[in-house]
């Protein structure tokens, strides 16, 4: 089975279910080295015109430095059968593995320049627009620096643009 194209504006589904409760992986690099790291924040909406999502990562995650250093990186949907899985890329860096993606029983995907996760049932390439770091004197909420950042280790926020969008076929 592989993969087939299709529109975003025709997905079918809910967008917090996925993030929050499916969680996700972030996956930035190339054929040469790539890195994945677990999510389970983050949106999808339309930004500048642009179908969009916004990822957010902290400062140690080794992916950062793969996301950073690339004008592109996936957001791959793999669901619950593979749980495992994201527990273990959200519990384990890059840096101390050889092969963190190998390791957590997954598979490299390439596309148009760039690696996503071959087990997913949905692939986003998507295109840095714009990030920004989490500031503690932008809080409204106030409960939310103290309850989220104890470590001060506040996320870098990235939008990027929603480039391709693949599901598998069934």
């Amino acid at each position: 089975m592989g993969f087939k194209e299709v529109k975003a504006e025709e997905l079918n589904m809910n967008p917090f279910t996925k993030i929050g409760k499916e969680w996700l992986l972030i996956t930035a690099g190339n054929e040469e080295k790539c890195n994945t790291m677990t999510a389970s924040w983050g949106a999808m909406g339309v930004m500048w015109g642009k179908n969009a999502v916004t990822v957010y990562i902290r400062p140690q995650r080794y992916t950062k430095e793969f996301v950073d250093r690339e004008e592109t990186f996936t957001i791959s949907v793999l669901g619950e059968k593979y749980r495992k899985a994201l527990n273990y890329c959200g519990s384990r860096s890059g840096k101390d593995e050889e092969d963190k993606i190998k390791a957590a029983g997954l598979t490299p995907y390439y596309v148009d320049g760039t690696a996503g996760i071959k087990e997913a049932d949905m692939i986003m390439v998507c295109r840095k627009m714009y990030h920004d770091t989490i500031k503690p004197e932008c809080f409204d909420d106030t409960a939310n620096d103290s309850k989220w950042y104890p470590g001060k280790d506040y996320h870098m926020m990235y939008i990027a643009e929603v480039m391709k969008v693949l599901v598998r076929e069934k």
